[in-house]
């Protein structure tokens, strides 16, 4: 499990949030909704350890982070707004080279699983000549892979289709049906039932009255 105790989000001088808890269990969707600027990026990186709160802390699995990172990071999928590849490799080269950096163990068909997230055709192309959207679907593709079992995810639907969009929708929740958690912030309506997902909203933040 995945626990926030408290966290306090500072940056440039501003409060982003202050004493947010939360938690997310196997088996939980968790979405991180809010508009612009209320801090959803830095909470899911205070989470995944990329960065430190002001105030609070983060545990898995009953342990802090602080304590555990190396085996945190193992059981751990991070996707920011990078798309996280290597420009100088293929598509299908990046894919390998995250499943031998990773020693996932995976037995996946790596051709299948690029032509499951629409990319037939464009596994030997440089990723430094594929598009937004083709970038991200090669950061995407990873998912497939399995082996950690948090994934945190920034805004994954960016830059894809709507077809793409419904493939990574019924990824998710295989993920969770087999026990998996995830954590995601969207700019995009899922057309999940509302039973599928739990939502935590973010608010701009008002210091109290003293």
């Amino acid at each position: 499990m995945l626990e926030a105790r408290a966290l306090t989000c500072v940056r440039e001088e501003r409060t982003l949030f202050s004493e947010l808890s939360l938690t997310v269990s196997p088996g939980e969707l968790v979405q991180v909704a809010g508009p612009n600027g209320v801090g959803k990026t830095s909470l899911l990186r205070l989470l995944a350890g990329l960065s430190r709160p002001y105030g609070g802390e983060v545990y898995w699995s009953g342990e802090n982070i602080e304590q555990c990172r190396d085996i945190y990071h193992q059981e751990l999928f991070y996707l920011g707004h990078q798309a996280g590849i290597k420009h100088e490799l293929t598509a299908f080269e990046n894919l390998a080279f995250f499943r031998r950096m990773h020693h996932l163990g995976s037995t996946v068909n790596l051709w299948e699983v690029l032509a499951l997230v629409g990319l037939a055709g464009l596994e030997d192309q440089y990723a430094g000549q594929l598009s937004a959207g083709q970038k991200r679907r090669v950061a995407l593709a990873r998912l497939w892979l399995g082996g950690p079992r948090l994934w945190i995810l920034d805004e994954p639907f960016t830059a894809i289709d709507k077809h793409g969009v419904k493939v990574l929708e019924r990824l998710l929740l295989e993920h969770t049906d087999t026990g998996g958690m995830v954590l995601i912030t969207t700019h995009q309506d899922l057309s999940l039932s509302a039973d599928r997902v739990r939502t935590l909203h973010l608010s701009p933040f008002q210091e109290k009255d003293a």
